[in-house]
């Protein structure tokens, strides 16, 4: 009646082997350390622990994780070739107030038996984190989550992004021309260019995510609220004279 079929109905999701979780794992803690690092050397560090793994693997499990070397090369980002790229409008700009520039970025946050994407958008100027949301694959309905909660609250003058397909889908791009935001992508081989988001995914991971060690979804949504609630608020940065964001942001 409902035109859906018997097997779609009792579909039970196969968990992926625990060797495969393990790498991908220890991929992370070291592309987190080193996001300069590119599969070659990935691979050169896990034979010890993982052998034997080859170079392949590793790019694949790379790909699945959505992040890739920032080293300079030809295949920086994911993106969709159909898609407008916008230039990068930060050369030579700093952020001079509140909202004149935000970033934003997706990661790989792992679990115990699996692994679930962050996107978090970052206002560039306080280094107060705007808005953020969790899923457990890369589609863009969670990033377009985050840009809703975060222009709910203000609207910047420029949004910056790597050129991943989520950042230069036509749903997103239109939402922030709509609302007269300016939009700058990031380009191939600058690994600088969204730098502040680079250091607010090491700071998560090393002082919340590895520590953690979360069994499911529940427990890192609760967490890694808690620790943007603490790294807003409560946590002093160095690059800010030790005051914390959300003085900066709000005054």
């Amino acid at each position: 009646m409902l035109s859906i079929s018997r097997r779609s109905l009792y579909y039970q999701p196969v968990p992926p082997p625990p060797e495969e979780v393990a790498i991908k794992h220890r991929i992370d803690e070291l592309y987190t350390a080193h996001p300069f690092y590119g599969s070659r050397k990935l691979t050169v560090l896990l034979e010890p622990e993982f052998a034997p793994i080859n170079r392949k693997r590793v790019q694949r499990y790379m790909r699945e994780m959505g992040i890739a070397g920032i080293s300079p090369g030809p295949n920086l980002s994911k993106r969709a070739l159909e898609h407008r790229i916008y230039p990068y409008l930060l050369r030579d700009i700093t952020a001079q107030a509140p909202n004149h520039i935000w970033g934003c970025d997706i990661t790989y946050v792992r679990l115990r038996g699996s692994w679930l994407y962050l996107v978090a958008i970052l206002d560039w100027f306080s280094r107060y984190v705007i808005s953020w949301a969790l899923d457990d694959t890369l589609e863009l309905p969670f990033v377009l989550d985050a840009l809703g909660q975060a222009l709910s609250i203000a609207t910047p003058q420029i949004w910056n992004t790597d050129q991943g397909s989520q950042f230069t889908s036509p749903q997103l791009t239109s939402q922030l021309e709509t609302a007269g935001v300016r939009i700058s992508m990031d380009g191939k081989g600058r690994a600088h260019d969204n730098i502040f988001t680079e250091r607010l995914w090491r700071s998560l991971k090393y002082e919340e995510v590895y520590l953690a060690d979360y069994a499911n979804p529940r427990q890192a949504r609760l967490g890694i609220g808690q620790y943007f609630q603490f790294y807003n608020t409560e946590r002093p940065h160095q690059a800010l004279n030790y005051r914390r964001p959300v003085e900066l942001y709000r005054g």
